[in-house]
């Protein structure tokens, strides 16, 4: 069962292209785990506010329900609650206590997970760059799909694979930059290389007994576990051609990629990434294809832009640099006793006068909110009644120059006007 906090839940935690559909196959043969192929649906719960456009409209009244009227632990401890529904829902009627949420893009809401399950373990998939790259390419030209790494690379237009593989891949580096108790780095190359020997110790991190022949995913491919794992059709569609890891990919960017490709990418995330990740030997590897040395930053501009389509586009916000649990020094029992009192501040068991100065602060914020909003919508009002009333000064203008008639007509209007006026004066 998954507590409160997240203990029970793992987070397996890597850009798409990263071997996560490889590491998941496996890891679900074991019997205290539980995983499908994807799930994503934190993203859902983060984006919920944002209230995009439906069918059956009331988009702006939703978004002002929640950014007025719904304080933030509010929908968080609602977001929590919801989300463990979920995940202990589908670990009903198996053998598994423990589950697997392996959804690629999860580096958007880093903070909303650290916020919602600050006791969950997080698996952090490492692979080359150059390798992620050349896995794009190769299942987007199998898809029929578009991966141009020369042209969208360096496009000014906003592109989600774009943002993967230069944005998503250093947020995850900076989160996992300082060694945590409960996060765990495992090398997609090792794991592959040696595939008993990496999941015997993914298990010891896990706290479960690693299951002898669990990598051979083949021997499961036809259990009812299996059946259910694959039903979905997610994932990495090259993960069936194989019964175990293999090492065919690892070196497979090389002619995968061309060397206008492999210099540009290298130099718009900079050569440091690879080092800090332990690839220096593909770096140099690169630069002998390349004919040339990388500089160790990344491209400045290319981040920054990426960065603000990115969160422009999807009404989130991010720390800086960002690191698990706000790069907190203390111990996680500290840690996470701090967090579960800030997250849910005000509604745990209280003395009565400070729940009630905390319900005040709340209905305050409430009026806040809503006196904020009155005045955003009558100053948008005004503009428009301001727009409306130009316009048809200019429609009226036009017709004045071209017919008499109106002209007088206006300017029995102007009268007309003036006295109303005069009487509204005379009122006061």
């Amino acid at each position: 069962m998954i507590e409160k906090q997240g203990g029970g839940l793992i987070f397996l935690l890597s850009v798409p292209r990263s071997g996560s559909s490889l590491l998941t196959t496996i890891l679900q043969n074991h019997s205290r785990l539980f995983a499908t192929q994807e799930m994503w649906f934190l993203l859902s719960l983060h984006d919920l506010p944002q209230s995009h456009t439906r069918p059956y409209g009331g988009t702006g009244i939703i978004r002002q329900f929640f950014k007025g009227m719904v304080p933030p632990p509010v929908l968080e401890q609602a977001s929590r609650s919801y989300a463990l529904e979920i995940y202990n829902g589908l670990l009903q009627g198996t053998t598994a206590d423990m589950l697997i949420d392996k959804s690629p893009r999860y580096y958007a809401v880093l903070e909303f997970i650290d916020r919602l399950f600050p006791a969950a373990r997080r698996v952090w998939l490492i692979r080359n760059p150059l390798a992620i790259a050349a896995s794009f390419k190769k299942v987007n030209q199998l898809r029929g799909g578009r991966f141009r790494l020369l042209e969208e690379l360096k496009s000014p237009h906003f592109n989600m694979k774009m943002t993967d593989i230069t944005v998503g891949l250093l947020r995850y580096a900076h989160y996992f930059a300082t060694p945590h108790p409960l996060a765990y780095p495992l090398v997609y190359e090792q794991l592959v290389s040696n595939p008993a020997l990496e999941i015997e110790k993914l298990c010891g991190f896990l706290g479960i007994e690693y299951e002898s022949g669990m990598e051979n995913y083949g021997n499961f491919a036809d259990t009812p576990k299996s059946s259910l794992f694959y039903s979905m059709g997610a994932g990495d569609p090259f993960v069936g051609e194989h019964v175990q890891p293999h090492q065919d990919s690892v070196h497979s960017w090389q002619h995968l990629l061309s060397k206008e490709e492999i210099e540009l990418y290298c130099r718009s995330i900079g050569s440091r990434i690879f080092r800090q990740l332990g690839y220096t030997e593909a770096l140099e590897q690169a630069e002998q294809i390349a004919g040339v040395r990388f500089e160790d930053e990344a491209d400045v501009e290319l981040f920054s832009r990426r960065t603000h389509q990115f969160l422009q586009q999807s009404g989130f916000e991010w720390k800086t640099a960002y690191r698990m649990l706000d790069g907190q020094g203390a111990d996680n029992g500290e840690f996470t006793k701090n967090t579960i009192n800030v997250v849910n501040e005000g509604y745990h068991a209280a003395p009565h006068n400070a729940a009630r100065v905390g319900m005040e602060q709340i209905v305050n914020e409430r009026r806040i909110q809503s006196l904020e909003n009155r005045l955003t919508h009558s100053y948008e009002e005004r503009k428009r009644l301001i727009a409306q009333l130009q316009a048809y000064q200019d429609s009226n203008q036009g017709l004045r120059s071209r017919s008499p008639f109106v002209r007088k007509l206006g300017r029995w209007a102007s009268i007309a006007l003036s006295s109303i006026g005069k009487e509204k004066g005379g009122r006061t």
